[in-house]
């Protein structure tokens, strides 16, 4: 487990000091500079420029903060509302679970990629949203955390619903209803912390998978929209240039592989150290 944190570690803070490096090196990752397109690696652009003349090191560290932050939020939101349904369909049962459940078995089953693709298309400014705000680069990031909430809790409802089953019948639980507790005491108190564990491995697991979608929706123009750059915007920017520059795809790739696989890795790690058939766990 000490390895994919540590590399997941190393590019968080790689990523989050790109403001510093930025102001150390004396650039900006939006700043265009058309004499300088393709520089080579040098002092003054360690990684070299891109097509844009655009410092490629800064950019793939503003890219980092980016999709990290995608990824974590829309990783924290789909737990917190996955994690709201499944305690209601585990403890509160009867028709309240099969609602849920079926809710959670309808998303499951729709055309994952074709819906977001439709989804992130549609022009806010037609809904009433302001043309300015609707093309800021907030609007955009907000709106990949939604769609990436949207399709990913069903993962936590799932989980936690079983977890709760098996937690509601303990003897712990049945002792707090017997005192008279009331639910909400009982789902904070006594189910909650019994279902974390799982939750904390679907949660870990689901960042990578965000950030590979929102990777898909910028490499189609559909994601984050200029002047931010994410690691898919900056292959999307790529993909005409691979056979002349590959090195602009090789570093976003890179990035998108080392992040996620340190994501699984990490995720499989908390798994064998929260299962209770390891070895020495009770």
């Amino acid at each position: 487990m000490r390895l994919p944190a540590f590399l997941l570690a190393l590019i968080a803070v790689a990523s989050l000091t790109g403001p510093f490096a930025a102001h150390l090196l004396g650039g900006d990752p939006a700043a265009v500079d058309l004499l300088h397109r393709f520089a080579a690696p040098s002092a003054a652009h360690p990684l070299g420029t891109d097509e844009l003349g655009r410092d490629l090191m800064l950019r793939l560290m503003e890219g980092g903060r980016v999709s990290l932050t995608i990824g974590i939020a829309a990783a924290l939101a789909a737990a917190a509302v996955g994690t709201a349904v499944g305690l209601a369909a585990g403890y509160l049962g009867g028709w309240t679970d099969r609602v849920l459940m079926r809710l959670a078995d309808g998303v499951i089953a729709l055309p994952l990629l074709p819906l977001l693709i439709v989804l992130a298309a549609l022009d806010l400014h037609k809904i009433g949203i302001s043309r300015s705000l609707a093309e800021s680069s907030g609007v955009s990031l907000m709106r990949i955390v939604v769609l990436a909430v949207l399709v990913v809790w069903t993962t936590a409802a799932r989980l936690v619903r079983g977890a709760t089953l098996v937690t509601k019948s303990r003897d712990f639980v049945r002792a707090a209803q017997s005192l008279g507790a009331g639910v909400p005491h009982i789902l904070w108190r006594h189910i909650l912390p019994n279902v974390m564990a799982p939750l904390v491995v679907a949660t870990t697991l689901s960042v990578g998978d965000i950030i590979l979608l929102e990777s898909v929706l910028s490499f189609l123009g559909l994601g984050v929209q200029p002047p931010l750059a994410s690691w898919g915007s900056m292959l999307s920017n790529a993909e005409e240039l691979i056979s002349s520059s590959p090195l602009l795809a090789i570093y976003p790739g890179a990035m998108i592989f080392l992040t996620v696989i340190a994501c699984n890795l990490l995720g499989d790690a908390l798994l064998q150290r929260f299962d209770p058939r390891e070895p020495g766990r009770t």
